[in-house]
C-alpha cells in the first residue's frame, strides 16, 4: 500500500474548477480544518492539475492532496514524472498522483489527441514516467494510483502502481476490485452523495448525476448484476448515489470499507455547484470523523 495518511474518510471536490482561487484556498482549509486527511480534485478543462496541486497544498498544512485523475493527455510522462517528484520534495507526505486516461471527448474534441487503447497507453505512460529523468536532489517516495474501473486497469494498478481510485462505483464493484487488486493495493473509491432534508430534490439530484455517470459504466454495471441498467431505475440511482442524512452516508462508507476500500472520497453533490457545500462537509465531518 502506500506510505501517505489517507484516513478512511476524504472528500472529492469535483466542482472546484468552478471556484475563483480565493474560494478554491478557503475550501480547502476549511476541509483542513473540519479535520478531513484528504482532498481530491479531477481534472477536466478547468485549472491544470498539477498547478492546482501546488495551489491546494499551499493552502493546506497537513492535508495529503490527491489528483483524482489527471489526465495522461494533458502533459507527457517526463512532465508529469517531474510536477510528481517537484510536489513530492516540497511536500513530502502530502502529494499523491492519480493518473486516468480520461475520455475519448475530452481527449480528441478538446485536446486534439488520438484516443489510445486505454491499458496499452496508460502502461506506456507508466514506462516512459520511470524512465524520466529529474535534476534536483531524488524526492522521497512518489507515490500514485490508477483511476481504474475495469478489471484490466484495475490489475495494472496493481502491479505498477500503489493501487486504484475507483470513481462513482457501488459497492458491489468495490469489493470485486479488491479481488483483483489482492491485500496490498490501496482501494481509495469515491462515492457520490447528495444530503437534502427534501426527498424529492434528493432523488432529482441523484439521478440526474447517476444518468451523467452511466455511459462509460454500463457493461461494468451490468456485470455486477444490474441488468436492466440503461433504465437506470431506483436501485441502481441509489447505489451510484448515497441520499439521506450523514447517518445514511456513514453506512454506505461503512459498506464500502468492508467491502474491501481502505479509503472513501465523498463528492457531496449540490444543486448550485458554483458554491463549496460548507454545510454538508460540516454535517459529514461530524458524523464520520
Amino acid at each position: 500500500m502506500n506510505a501517505l495518511a489517507l484516513g478512511r474518510v476524504g472528500i472529492w471536490a469535483g466542482e472546484m474548477d468552478r471556484y475563483p482561487a480565493l474560494a478554491l484556498r478557503q475550501a480547502a482549509a476549511a476541509i483542513e480544518d473540519l479535520g478531513y486527511p484528504a482532498l481530491w480534485f479531477p481534472e477536466t478543462t478547468g485549472r491544470e492539475a498539477m498547478a492546482q496541486a501546488a495551489l491546494l497544498l499551499s493552502a493546506t498544512r497537513q492535508t495529503v492532496i490527491a489528483t483524482g485523475t489527471a489526465s495522461i493527455y494533458a502533459r507527457d510522462a517526463v512532465s508529469a514524472a517531474a510536477a510528481q517528484r517537484t510536489l513530492a520534495e516540497a511536500f513530502p507526505g502530502r502529494f499523491l498522483l492519480g493518473l486516468g486516461v480520461s475520455h475519448p471527448a475530452l481527449v480528441t474534441d478538446v485536446r486534439g489527441h488520438r484516443f489510445g487503447p486505454p491499458v496499452a497507453t496508460m502502461r506506456a505512460y507508466l514506462d516512459a514516467m520511470e524512465a524520466a529523468p529529474f535534476g534536483p536532489p531524488a524526492a522521497p517516495g512518489a507515490p500514485r494510483v490508477l483511476a481504474a474501473l475495469g478489471p484490466k486497469m484495475l490489475q495494472l494498478a496493481a502491479e505498477r502502481a500503489c493501487g486504484a481510485h475507483p470513481l462513482g462505483m457501488p459497492v458491489e464493484h468495490t469489493r470485486r476490485a479488491r479481488s483483483l487488486l489482492g491485500p496490498q493495493a490501496l482501494l481509495a473509491v469515491t462515492q457520490l452523495v447528495v444530503l437534502d432534508s427534501s426527498r424529492a430534490r434528493a432523488a432529482e439530484l441523484a439521478r440526474a448525476h447517476a444518468a451523467a455517470a452511466l455511459p462509460n459504466r454500463l457493461a461494468l454495471l451490468r456485470d455486477l448484476g444490474f441488468d436492466d441498467a440503461e433504465s437506470l431505475d431506483g436501485r441502481l440511482v441509489d447505489a451510484l448515489v448515497a441520499t439521506g442524512g450523514a447517518e445514511d452516508i456513514a453506512r454506505r462508507v461503512e459498506l464500502h470499507l468492508d467491502a474491501g476500500a481502505d479509503h472513501v472520497s465523498l463528492h457531496v453533490l449540490t444543486a448550485t455547484p458554483d458554491e463549496p457545500p460548507w454545510r454538508q462537509w460540516q454535517e459529514l465531518a461530524a458524523q464520520l470523523l
